[in-house]
């Protein structure tokens, strides 16, 4: 069944490259356009891996965005360049990291032992970590001066930038770490029974906590990539990137419920909102329309889902 998910989105996403050649021609097919497409994929991608393994283990996260815009004003404060000019450019990228962690790990800590439900907890996140955001960077734009950093992560290796590298490599991580290991084991259980998952020996709070940090590693990395990509820190980095990366784990297979995930899965309902927004772009239709069309396939995977569902429990 799995196989023949992947392949139903390998078909969707080939659909709408065609839609792409035949409404814009060489422009969707150049080299440059393909590799814009890969890079916008990147960031957002790696927190889809990683909220891949969040929702698998029967939670969701609301906060991702936020946390990206945090990590990224954090990382780019004056105080950290600074350190960043007599230590090295890797500051930068521990401290976006560190901070994506540290917000992970008290999201989980919220969850599994305060009992919150995800949903609030994550809600009340979002709202701190923007906030705190705001209030770092006094609601300006920061520069990102380091010129290591600049030219470390914003080199293109074979005209590839690398950030499209870091996504390729978190996807290969991402696959290993839940099909190959006791982690991704542990994981289907916790999501898939919670109690069963207990009395088997798991310690379901604690794994818990570390898939909140997980998903919070890979904001603070993606926050990394974004601040590579644009040059800057901002609290208005990562909006509604909470949407976009559900979406893109919900349609790729991963069930809402928990208990079922697929890092393939998410890899092309990445790719599929990202070449859709792009097509859009190239043909020049408004935001508004590109926002029904992705509800539209929302509706239409969670639909898929349920049915899914349904027969396999009868």
């Amino acid at each position: 069944m799995g196989v023949a998910r992947n392949l139903g989105l390998v078909v969707a996403l080939v659909i709408l490259c065609g839609v792409g050649l035949i409404t814009a021609g060489d422009r969707f097919a150049s080299t440059n356009n393909i590799i814009t497409v890969l890079s916008l994929a990147s960031a957002i991608g790696v927190v889809a891996i990683g909220m891949t393994f969040v929702i698998t283990g029967g939670g969701i996260d609301l906060s991702v965005g936020a946390i990206v815009a945090l990590a990224s004003v954090w990382a780019s404060t004056t105080g950290t360049q600074a350190m960043a000019e007599s230590v090295g450019w890797i500051v930068i990228v521990t401290t976006a990291i560190g901070v994506g962690i540290a917000c992970g790990v008290i999201n989980g800590l919220l969850i599994a032992y305060g009992k919150i439900v995800p949903f609030i907890a994550t809600l009340a996140m979002l709202a701190s970590a923007r906030g705190l955001a705001e209030i770092i960077a006094d609601r300006k734009t920061q520069i990102i001066r380091d010129q290591g950093f600049r030219d470390a992560l914003g080199a293109r290796p074979f005209g590839v930038p690398v950030i499209v590298y870091i996504f390729a490599i978190v996807v290969i991580v991402g696959w290993f770490l839940l099909n190959r290991t006791t982690f991704g084991r542990r994981t289907f259980a916790v999501g898939g029974n919670p109690e069963a998952a207990r009395l088997a020996g798991i310690k379901v709070q604690r794994h818990t906590v570390y898939l909140y940090a997980l998903l919070g590693a890979t904001c603070g990395l993606a926050a990394v990539m974004l601040m590579s990509r644009t040059q800057t820190g901002s609290s208005t980095h990562g909006l509604m990137w909470e949407l976009d990366a559900i979406a893109a784990v919900v349609i790729g297979g991963t069930l809402l419920s928990g208990g079922r995930g697929t890092v393939i899965g998410t890899l092309l309902g990445v790719l599929i909102f990202t070449t859709l927004t792009n097509v859009f772009t190239l043909n020049n239709l408004s935001t508004s329309v590109q926002a029904v069309a992705k509800g539209v396939i929302i509706v239409v995977a969670v639909l898929l889902q349920q049915r899914l569902a349904n027969r396999s429990s009868t």
